[in-house]
């Protein structure tokens, strides 16, 4: 029920609506706009003055006039209905079920925004999350409560991992069935929205699932919210059900692009490349909703996807990203044309919590040197490559060629996976060391004790 009711419009700019002479106003109050048509429209109190208030409309503006719109004021900010009935349900960008069902008897109301976490209640993240893809696993672990946020580029298979991840993550031991993943498309186009959702129904993981589609031709308002209501549905699975959610955001490239939109809209001085100076603390908003708290079975990891306009690390939205984030995963052109799927620039990428999640009782007491190693001999082959195409490959010494060897196995045999190709912890371990038996022992620096287990593997690359 609305507290203040105005037909005060004074100028419309979509998607926003300035108000005249509004009193007791608040800044992110939720707010009724009302047309002739009679279809009440959400938003909410973007800026707010002595006599007026600027409206950011969900739905978009473009058919209102100035005279006969009514907007309400509701005295509250943006809630969402949360249940643990939401697991295997479609949403729009809004909350609103897109799966012909009514919405879920709510257990509770959260704002969108969500609370932030106390910093001395945080639980540092420890534990490793299995996505069954190796180059991720064994290389750029992620762990749980991490946010790790993936650099693709336009054309590359971003949703395609996306949804292969979405599919095969699970937890190990005896949390196992805790497992749960939120996936919010932003701004995506409709063939995607039906790509995601007939993947996720297809392997049966759209039971474990929630899933928010915020259309490409919706509207920019409603872009910046879907990642908000997915976090809080994520927050209350994690933290009132004790379940471990995984939360997939893409494209975080198209909210940013929302951000600015709305920004130039409201005639905001811009930063750089024409983005609102505040979007590194509108991103942090956003990413730092995920970890453990204290105390809480459950926890929230994030895995942000984004596409670097014009394939430029530098550019404001993944260099903000980088910030915030806790690594990257870097998609590469060169191992796409290659036919390497997943295409990851392993020296390009990295994990900063890896060394937390795994180990001895966690992975495998050898999985950091085994790691290491193969970033060093891999960065080793990159310069042997490029030194190869100048002198030729057969001025090289046969050390050098077996470097040659050994990065074309490990991009075809290691980082090369099938999109349906599952594969176990100890299965991508099984791999590291094959890959790694194409080299010299007397090259194997970085793992403290060659086992018999790598000499085996040496010997039977040497025989084949």
């Amino acid at each position: 029920m609305s507290l203040a009711e105005f037909w005060t419009v004074d100028q419309i700019i979509n998607p926003l609506l300035i108000v005249r002479k509004t009193l007791n106003v608040g800044y992110d109050e939720l707010v009724e706009v009302l047309g002739p048509d009679g279809d009440p429209r959400p938003g909410r109190v973007v800026e707010v003055g002595e006599d007026f208030a600027v409206v950011q409309v969900y739905k978009g503006v473009f058919d209102l006039p100035q005279k006969g719109t009514k907007v309400s004021f509701l005295d509250r900010t943006l809630e969402i209905p949360v249940s643990i009935d939401m697991l295997g349900r479609e949403y729009d960008g809004s909350g609103k079920p897109l799966d012909g069902m009514p919405p879920q008897v709510a257990e509770d109301f959260l704002d969108v925004n969500g609370l932030p976490i106390n910093p001395t209640r945080r639980e540092f993240p420890s534990k490793f999350i299995q996505t069954g893809i190796s180059v991720i696993d064994g290389m750029i672990t992620m762990v749980r409560g991490q946010k790790l946020p993936v650099f693709s580029m336009a054309g590359l298979p971003h949703n395609t991992l996306a949804t292969q991840i979405a599919r095969q993550s699970s937890i190990r031991g005896k949390e196992e069935e805790n497992f749960a993943i939120v996936f919010a498309g932003i701004g995506i186009r409709y063939d995607e929205a039906i790509f995601f959702k007939e993947s996720l129904e297809k392997s049966g993981a759209l039971r474990r699932s929630v899933l928010f589609l915020n259309l490409a031709e919706q509207s920019a308002a409603e872009r910046l919210i879907a990642p908000r209501i997915a976090l809080t549905t994520a927050e209350y699975l994690a933290f009132n059900h004790g379940l471990h959610v995984l939360v997939i955001l893409t494209d975080m490239t198209n909210y940013c692009e929302a951000l600015r939109e709305i920004s130039a809209s409201r005639q905001e001085i811009p930063s750089r490349k024409g983005y609102p100076g505040y979007m590194y603390t509108d991103l942090a908003s956003i990413f730092e909703r995920s970890g453990r708290i204290v105390g809480k079975k459950g926890s929230v990891t994030q895995l942000p996807i984004l596409t670097m306009p014009e394939d430029d690390i530098t550019h404001p939205i993944p260099d903000l990203t980088g910030y915030i984030t806790e690594g990257q995963i870097v998609f590469s052109r060169e191992l796409e044309m290659k036919g390497v799927y997943p295409p990851i620039d392993v020296l390009l990428s990295l994990s900063r919590l890896m060394h937390e999640g795994i180990g001895e009782g966690k992975t495998s007491e050898n999985h950091a040197q085994l790691s290491d190693q193969l970033y060093s001999s891999y960065s080793r082959a990159q310069d042997l490559r490029t030194l190869a195409l100048i002198v030729g490959e057969d001025n090289l010494s046969d050390s050098d060629r077996k470097y040659l060897r050994f990065a074309d196995a490990f991009e075809t045999q290691f980082l090369n996976q099938g999109e349906n190709e599952t594969r176990s912890i100890e299965r991508t371990l099984n791999k590291m060391w094959e890959v790694l038996g194409v080299l010299p022992a007397g090259e194997i620096t970085r793992i403290r004790r060659v086992t018999t287990h790598f000499e085996q593997m040496q010997d039977s690359v040497t025989k084949s």
